[in-house]
């Protein structure tokens, strides 16, 4: 499987394990969220992952949170699912690379 790289200003390397770490959480919550059909909470985590991801310089995180969001709106279960997963894996396999723009 090929790795998601992304490029961070080196500025912020002291934040990242941490943003990170947060990110995982909001994946787990989301998952438990799903079960319980808690669309307004999940609705909130897409929310601020959105508002979040492109200013640590994760562009795809804010995507993905625009589109949680969107499918929470809609309580569209399936769709929030594939979502999650295709967040599990673009956290699993992250490659930053620390450098100046």
């Amino acid at each position: 499987m090929s790795k998601n790289i992304v490029y961070i200003d080196p500025d912020l390397e002291f934040l990242i394990p941490q943003f990170l770490e947060n990110r995982e959480e909001d994946r787990q919550r989301l998952e438990k969220l799903l079960q319980e059909s808690e669309f307004d909470q999940i609705r909130i985590i897409g929310h601020s992952m959105k508002g979040s991801g492109g200013g640590y310089g994760f562009d795809y995180l804010t995507e993905i949170g625009s589109q949680i969001e969107k499918n929470a709106e809609l309580k569209n279960k399936e769709e929030i699912k594939n979502l999650i997963d295709e967040l599990r894996n673009y956290l699993d396999n992250l490659e930053i690379i620390y450098q100046k723009e």
